[in-house]
Order: structure tokens, then sequence, then C-alpha cells
């Protein structure tokens, strides 16, 4: 019995070698920008309640837009790796041109509805029952900082299409050095540009803003230099820009698949801007608690997150091959690996996430607030974790219209009217609120895993 467990759960130490050389370098470098993250939302938080609530605010409608972004990339990217793993470049090209005629659609988009409505927008998480802070103040403060973030969403959106496709070749640690030196780079100008240091002028929220933007451009540059340099590695990108041309049968099937995909994210995204909106009518102090909150569990989550993003690139490479058997016993070995690794972060998370609030500069309330909301997030991460898992098993066999139901749907029809009902219609405090709204997470591990055991993901989507 012990046999078999190992067999169908544990893989080869060369497998191992093989997930985490492509899972390692993207943990790496979302540890880094994660914990980038964590100090510059600190420093903010170090200027008042009101900076950090606008700018969370902000940040909520700028991973909106995130969101869409990789939805977009990713629907092209499940033909991309499939077409790596078979060895076909010239239709890995067409995917990569596909990408960057996506990232400049929502761009346009998404800079047009920033500009023209974020007063609007932002209103949307301002409510005046809580007991602390000015909403007018975060208002005010919220749009400084959005009107500068919207000029960062160029580098940002380049930046996705071209490390995309450089992921579906297994090659992830240029991405990562980009990403460090991006980091490293926002952290210095930070701490610079929020509080004056080092003879420049004190730009407030205005100051991290700026620092973001200027990384972002930083790290584009840094990602595309290298990917025209290296042709021999990047082999869809000789020639990528001398026509505008996809053949219309893989546009017409990188739309079939990948709308779905990109819709999903873009629902799921404005979902949990939603489940914050939720959140938000009761006060202010449940903004910047659960800003706390996700911005110490963003922290812990990588591992999972990005172990799961593996799953995606590692079974994707196999359908593309036509190795579906192979494809199948390596996503078991991954979902059981994922959850075992987030298990360890899960128990850490537990322990040592109560202290992270006690940095910040700001109402005692709002601390044990965001330490509750910790310490509910931190129980529930290897369920989370496990969802993940058997969401990107079903997109690397191209079934987007399961995911977008798995996911988005799944979301707007159960998770938002409990979290709108219990925050709206109930006495209930918002821990508990919380708590219950999280929780949602074990029904939706239930439907994953029926819908990975069914098999319907295992095909290749990728034609001769």
């Amino acid at each position: 019995m012990l046999q078999n467990f190992k067999k169908k759960f544990i893989g080869t130490k060369d497998f191992y070698i093989y997930v985490l050389g492509i899972a390692v370098p993207m943990i790496i470098q979302n540890a880094i920008t994660n914990f980038v993250s964590f100090l510059d939302n600190i420093m903010v938080g170090q200027i008042g309640t009101e900076q950090m609530s606008g700018v969370a605010i902000a940040n909520q409608l700028i991973f909106v837009f995130n969101l869409c972004i990789f939805g977009g990339v990713s629907g092209a990217g499940i033909f991309g790796t499939q077409f790596f793993g078979k060895g076909d470049y010239e239709g890995q090209k067409y995917t990569f041109r596909f990408k960057i005629y996506i990232c400049a659609i929502l761009t346009i988009i998404a800079f047009l509805l920033g500009t023209f409505l974020d007063t609007e927008l932002i209103s949307l998480y301002l409510n005046d029952t809580g007991s602390v802070g000015d909403i007018t103040l975060a208002l005010d403060y919220g749009k400084q900082y959005l009107s500068i973030m919207l000029i960062g969403l160029i580098p940002f959106a380049i930046n996705q299409a071209y490390v995309n496709t450089i992921r579906e070749t297994g090659h992830t640690f240029v991405p990562m050095v980009a990403s460090m030196v991006a980091v490293f780079t926002n952290l210095i100008l930070d701490y610079c540009l929020i509080f004056g240091a080092m003879g420049f002028p004190v730009l407030g929220v205005k100051g991290a803003a700026l620092a973001t933007i200027i990384a972002r451009f930083i790290e584009c540059f840094i990602v595309v230099i290298w990917t025209h340099f290296n042709p021999n590695i990047n082999k869809y990108i000789v020639g990528a820009y001398r026509s505008l041309h996809i053949p219309s049968n893989i546009l017409k099937d990188i739309l079939k698949k990948g709308t779905p995909l990109m819709v999903n994210e873009m629902l799921w995204s404005m979902g949990m801007t939603t489940i914050v909106q939720c959140y938000a009518v009761r006060g202010l102090e449940v903004i910047a608690a659960q800003n706390i909150s996700s911005t110490i569990t963003n922290l812990f989550n990588i591992v999972y997150i990005q172990l799961g993003g593996s799953i995606a690139i590692v079974v994707g490479q196999l359908l593309g091959a036509g190795k579906l058997k192979e494809a199948k016993e390596a996503d078991t070995k991954m979902i059981f690996f994922v959850i075992t690794a987030c298990t360890g972060m899960s128990v850490l998370m537990a322990i040592f996430g109560s202290l992270f609030p006690q940095i910040y500069n700001t109402e005692d309330a709002i601390k044990e607030l965001a330490t509750k909301f910790i310490f509910i997030s931190a129980i529930l991460m290897p369920v989370c974790a496990f969802c993940h898992s058997t969401y990107f098993t079903l997109r690397s066999g191209g079934k987007t219209g399961v995911t977008f139901v798995f996911d988005s749907v799944y979301t707007w029809l159960v998770v938002i009217p409990v979290a709108y009902c219990l925050s709206h219609f109930t006495n209930w405090g918002i821990v508990p609120v919380f708590f219950c709204v999280q929780s949602m997470e074990f029904v939706k591990a239930i439907i994953g895993f029926f819908m990975v055991k069914s098999n319907v993901w295992l095909n290749t989507i990728v034609k001769d």
C-alpha cells in the first residue's frame, strides 16, 4: 500500500529537480516582489491611515487590469506552451503576436477608464460607517496615486507579453533577474520619494507611484533586450515584428480557447474587488486591515501560486508532445507536492503572521483586525492551494470554458452573494463574515477534485 502511494504521489529526484528548476526562479522573483511590496506598504502606512487606504483601493483597480492582462496572455500561452512542446516555433511566434495585440487593447481601455472614471471607481470602496479615518482624504490620495500609476500600465503589459512567452520555454531565470533589479530599484526610490530622503522632494503617495512605474520600465527594458539579443533561445522572436499576420486557424483557436480565459481572469479579479467592496461597508478600518492582511498573505502564498503556475508549464508541454499518460502522472505528483509545501507555509504563517501588523503605524483596532484576517487566511491556505492547482490543471489542457465556470461563475454566483448578504444584512462582526466568505473555497475544492479526476483536461489542442 505504501509502495502504491509513493508510486502515485511521489516523483523521482529528476522530476523534482526539473519542476523546481522552473518553479524556484518564479518563487524567488515573486518572493522579492511581494516582500518589497510589503515594505512599500509599510512606508505608505507610516504617513497615515487615509494614505494607506487610498493607495490600497487604487491598487485594487490596478489588480483588475493586471489580471486581465494575465488572462489575455495566458489564453494564447496555452497554445504557446504546447507549440513549444512539439517544437513548432512558428506557431509560438503567432501566439506571441496575439499577446502583443491583446495587451495593447486592454491597456487603452484601462487607461481611459482610470482617467475618466477614477472618482466613481474609488468611491465604490469608501463608506463613512467606520470609526476611523477620513474618506474624503482617502479618495484624494487614491486619485493622486492612480493618476500616476496609469502610465505604468504600458511597461507592465509589454513585459507580461514577453515574460509569459519566455516561461513557455521553461526559462524562468531572466524574468527573475529583471524582477529583482526592478523591485530593489522600487524599494530605494520608494524611500527617497515618499519621505524625501537623499535630497529628493517629499512626495508621499505620488512618490510611491513614481517609484513603481520607473521600476516597471526598467524591468520591461531588461526582458525585451535579453529576448531580442538571444534568438537562439527565443526562436519565436525571429521575425516576430516583420509581419502582423496570424493565420486564421490559429487566431480562431486562440479566440475560442483564450477568450473564456481572459474573461475569466477579468471577472475573477472584478469578483475579488467586489468582495473587498462588500467588506468595505463596515468602515475604513476594514479596508486598512484587509490591505495589511492581503499584503502579508500574498507574501506567504507565493509558494503555492508559483508551483501551481508551473503545473501549466510542465503538464502543458507533455500534452503538446502527445504524452497524455505522463501528463496525468506528473499532474498528480505536482498537486500533492503543492499541497504538502503549502501546508508547511500555512503553519509558518499562522505562527508568525501576527507579528507583521505591529510594524504598521496605524490604530490598534486595525492591527488586531488584520491579525485575525491573517490567521484565517493561514488555516485555509492548503484548501486554496488545491483549488489553484486544479485550476491550472484544467487550463493546461485548454479547457478554458470549464475553468471559466470553475473560477468566475463560482465566484459571482456563490461567493459574492454570500459576502454581500453577510456584510449588508446581518449583524455579524467582520471577522466571522470574512471567515465564512473565505471558507467557500472548501466547496470549490470538492468541485475541482471531481473535475480533475474526470480527466476532461487530458487532450492536445495544437495541430500540425
